[in-house]
């Protein structure tokens, strides 16, 4: 379960995300709408990528809207009246803020919109016919500057941690509420924004969220952690066992076989058709079936690429992830974070040998 304040701390820090970076970033907007003089960009505290990538702002409990212009100072609309603006000015590089009821009365006329899908249904007919153009910034999200890339790896090497964290208290025998804690706290301790985990008490073949405290070991322990820092997200599977499990191992294998077909320019039917053939005699794991590796950075549900034909882009981040079962008590998921440069990548992260013995 995850609390009503969805992150921590998330402060601008200028000297790590500079102002420029988002005006570079509004300019890319422009010229991409270039018939456009004005954008409209919401973001709730569920659904907020495209509202942080422009803004770094994070609604907390209400909804914000940035109000875009190519000739007049940008404005950010913050809900929950006019005793959050205190709190809602160090989120954010812009000057101009106000509570959200005065954007009925801003110029809102020949706006582009940007995050219209997530809107309320009156607040989306206040903006009347708008074009929404989301998927156009999105096209441009994908590709990760140097700020954001450095962003990532914090992320991580917080998950990193984590898993660490994860493997040592398992090692030392501790139950699976005590285990998955001691990787949250030590994300937690090394500043995450946010932590989300899940896990598996059934040997990996389902994975569940914390509803109760689980006062018992469990080998293997299949887990799924998420990480974020400076508003950009980390996320890996792993498999922790204290015995062989062929399934893992073979996760693994598969694993190390698609990273070099994940480059530049080439097709996603490459390392599609590699997993179809050597899967065998095990199946896709139904938590990857049709999430081989998707572009990842401000948000955990960012558009895959995972259509036939699909090709790897220079300068995206991806998750990619293997999951392999047999349908019956073998089941194991693998990944890792890669960033594609023009030359080559960079692995970012990567599930480490689930092999642990435990003391």
């Amino acid at each position: 379960m995850h609390p009503t304040l969805l992150i921590g701390p998330s402060d601008w820090q200028p000297e790590r995300m500079p102002k420029a970076e988002f005006l570079r970033r509004i300019e890319a907007l422009w010229q991409s709408c270039p018939d456009a003089s004005r954008a409209l960009v919401y973001g709730s505290p569920r659904h907020h990528a495209e509202l942080a990538y422009l803004t770094n702002f994070v609604p907390k409990l209400e909804p914000a809207v940035a109000l875009l212009s190519r000739s007049d100072e940008p404005r950010l609309f913050v809900g929950g009246g006019a005793n959050m603006l205190g709190a809602a000015r160090p989120l954010t590089w812009m000057e101009n803020l106000a509570p959200l009821k005065e954007l009925e009365s801003a110029r809102t006329s020949a706006c582009i919109l940007i995050g219209g899908g997530y809107m309320s249904t009156m607040l989306r007919r206040s903006v009347g016919d708008a074009p929404d153009v989301t998927s156009q910034l999105w096209t441009q999200m994908r590709c990760k500057s140097s700020c954001e890339l450095g962003a990532i790896r914090e992320s991580c090497a917080i998950l990193g941690a984590a898993m660490e964290a994860v493997a040592q208290a398992k090692q030392s025998g501790a139950s699976v509420t005590a285990a998955i804690l001691a990787g949250e706290r030590a994300a937690n301790d090394r500043g995450a924004q946010d932590v989300r985990t899940l896990f598996s008490a059934n040997g990996g073949r389902t994975l569940q969220p914390f509803g109760m405290l689980i006062e018992r070991t469990v080998d293997p322990l299949q887990l799924y952690i998420a990480v974020r820092q400076l508003n950009y997200w980390a996320e890996g599977f792993a498999l922790r066992s204290e015995r062989p499990c062929p399934a893992a191992k073979k996760a693994d294998a598969l694993l190390h076989a698609v990273l070099p077909l994940i480059k530049a320019g080439s097709s996603t039917s490459a390392a599609a058709k590699l997993l179809t053939s050597e899967r065998a005699p095990y199946q896709c794991h139904p938590v990857t079936t049709g999430a081989l590796a998707n572009s990842f950075g401000l948000a955990l549900e960012e558009t895959r690429c995972t259509d036939i034909g699909t090709t790897f882009e220079a300068g995206e981040v991806y998750s990619l992830k293997i999951g392999v079962t047999d349908g019956a008590y073998q089941h194991a998921i693998t990944s890792a974070m890669i960033a594609l440069r023009e030359d080559g990548s960079d692995i970012l992260w990567k599930s480490e040998s689930p092999i642990i013995r435990a003391k």
